[in-house]
């Protein structure tokens, strides 16, 4: 359990925690020999006791702490403390771009390019070190203020990669941005990293995702095998060389896309030049689908393979003449055979054409006399539950009493979303349809939070998949507050929230922070009482000088506005009086 104050590898101060994964705990931390603040990622649960992970891990950090750029958050330290595997990086003050969209919604055109020209271009220097990331999405990309983006979580994505630990029906990363040939379960490329950058220029510009789904399964089925669908049907107004990078970057199959990442980069550079406005839709040189265009292939039946055989057979086999022994039997012998097998004849007739009439009435006639017409369900999704039932009778199925209901952000309230069994589907008429209903889509309304435990509040909203982020902020008043008692909220009361949207919820910094001794005027005891009521482990040394006062504050060795850890070591020198130089008759008479 990692707490504020605790120190890792007795050089890393831990802050406070500042995000929280599956795969890691990420912590604002204090390093404590080059005075800086970072961002220190320690590794969670399983995956810290899963030896063959550790060891990949750490290589492939290390590996990637090699990448300097500046749209790449840069890793310094890469270790381990009793038990605890980290990584040591760049702090970085700013919002993923995961928040950034759900906060816009969508983003300009120009925006967009700029985001995924420092993406492409960070990616193509990756890719240049032979490192592929395998995980790019929104949540791993940071935006500053300035607009600068860094990418993260290099490591981590690799590692996991490499020691497989992908589940039945489970994927790593988001499903979302899933390139085919990873979703199928083949090696990963850096075109596997051009089309999640494909995905993400997709979703900046139309503010959703290409394919959606109940499940990651459902998802990466429509990644492997569905067409892209056109962004410019639902934004007419976005050039079609826009639309060619996206339909390039993510082709299903590899080879239609683009060689490099640094080739989509330059083709963004470009994309909004006028001389390729008008230019034509992208076409692609390979097949899409493995089997597009091949010929099926012709098979020859098992029996008319079979006859060849014996008709060859036949035509080889030499007639023999066969002499036998045959008895002439007499005349009246012959007429009562002959008259015997005529009627026998006649009656075997006579029974083998009953039975051939009673089978084809059993079989053909009578199923068509009392079978049930078979139809097609009709398509009721958008449509009033009246108009569907009416339909569903029209078209002579029963419909069942109880309507169900279902929440969706796609149908709107009270109309139909589907059917069961589903739409198109021909079953025969008189069975029982389900017809079901939407209630829209769950909203919360938002309460006036402040005072409560922050804590149990977003326990509370998280259960209704509010999406709920605790920051700190400083107060203007004396009064004191609770550390996890909220203050302010981003979002109001009585204001309505749907799921997966988010909202802040500020408590008071209580934190303390160093001041200036110096510059504020304190004095020695002064020093010694901050120590004392901050549980600080204080060092004081002497300095003998005549420029200043005695008890002269002349050093500090952690600064002014830094966040104060218990426990951690502070060393101050403040000013005493030179010591007096003894006489010459002093010093005769030590003689």
């Amino acid at each position: 359990m990692i707490t504020k104050g605790q120190k890792i590898n007795d050089r890393y101060e831990i802050i406070r925690s500042i995000g929280e994964g599956g795969m890691a705990n990420v912590y604002l931390g204090y390093d404590t020999i080059l005075d800086r603040n970072v961002a220190i990622k320690v590794l969670r649960g399983d995956l810290s006791n899963d030896e063959k992970f550790v060891r990949r891990f750490q290589r492939e950090a290390l590996s990637a702490s090699s990448l300097a750029h500046p749209n790449i958050v840069e890793m310094y330290d890469v270790g381990e403390d009793d038990g605890t595997y980290y990584i040591v990086m760049e702090y970085v003050e700013g919002k993923t771009l995961k928040q950034l969209l759900k906060k816009r919604g969508t983003l300009t055109l120009s925006e967009a390019i700029d985001i995924m020209s420092q993406l492409t271009d960070g990616m193509a220097h990756a890719h240049d070190s032979y490192i592929i990331h395998r995980d790019l999405k929104p949540q791993n990309i940071m935006i500053k203020d300035d607009g600068q983006i860094k990418i993260t979580d290099f490591g981590i994505a690799m590692a996991l990669n490499a020691t497989q630990l992908t589940q039945t029906n489970s994927v790593m990363g988001s499903v979302h941005y899933l390139p085919p040939e990873q979703a199928s379960g083949k090696g990963c490329t850096i075109k596997s990293d051009i089309y999640s950058m494909g995905i993400i220029f997709y979703e900046l510009l139309s503010g959703s995702l290409p394919f959606r789904g109940e499940n990651a399964v459902e998802i990466a089925l429509k990644h492997m095998k569905e067409p892209l669908p056109s962004l410019r049907e639902e934004h007419p107004e976005i050039p079609q060389s826009i639309e060619n990078i996206i339909r390039r970057a993510t082709a299903k199959n590899p080879k239609n896309r683009y060689e490099t990442a640094r080739d989509m980069h330059e083709d963004l550079l470009t994309a909004l030049d006028e001389s390729r406005m008008d230019e034509e839709p992208y076409q692609y040189k390979y097949p899409e689908n493995e089997n597009e265009g091949k010929k099926p292939k012709v098979v020859e039946k098992t029996e008319d393979k079979e006859n060849k055989e014996v008709e060859g057979k036949e035509t080889k086999k030499t007639k023999k003449e066969v002499k036998t022994e045959e008895k002439t039997p007499t005349d009246e012998e012959e007429d009562g055979i002959g008259k015997a097998s005529k009627i026998l004849i006649i009656i075997l007739s006579i029974i083998f054409v009953l039975i051939l009439f009673a089978l084809i009435f059993v079989f053909l006639i009578l199923p068509s006399m009392t079978s049930t017409k078979s139809v097609k369900v009709p398509d009721c999704e958008g449509k009033k539950v009246s108009t569907c039932e009416q339909l569903l009778i029209d078209a002579g199925f029963e419909v069942a009493t109880k309507i169900e209901v279902q929440e969706s952000s796609i149908i709107k309230k009270n109309l139909v979303i589907k059917t069961d069994p589903e739409a198109g589907r021909s079953i025969k008429q008189g069975t029982t349809i389900t017809i079901y209903k939407s209630i829209g889509e769950e909203v919360v309304v938002i309460e006036d939070y402040t005072g409560r435990n922050a804590t149990e509040v977003k326990e509370l909203l998280e259960a209704k998949e509010i999406e709920v982020t605790i920051r700190k902020k400083d107060v203007e008043d004396d009064k004191k507050y609770e550390d996890d008692e909220i203050i302010d909220q981003s979002i109001a009361k009585g204001s309505e929230l749907k799921k997966g949207e988010s909202i802040i919820l500020y408590v008071a910094n209580n934190e303390e922070k160093f001041p200036d001794f110096i510059a504020e005027g304190y004095s020695i005891d002064d020093v010694k009482a901050f120590c004392d009521e901050n549980e600080l482990s204080c060092t004081y040394t002497e300095e003998e000088t005549e420029m200043y006062p005695e008890g002269t504050i002349l050093y500090q060795s952690r600064k002014a506005d830094t966040v104060v850890a218990r426990g951690s070591n502070l060393t101050v020198r403040y000013a005493v009086k030179p010591k007096p130089k003894p006489s010459p008759e002093e010093e005769d008479d030590d003689e």
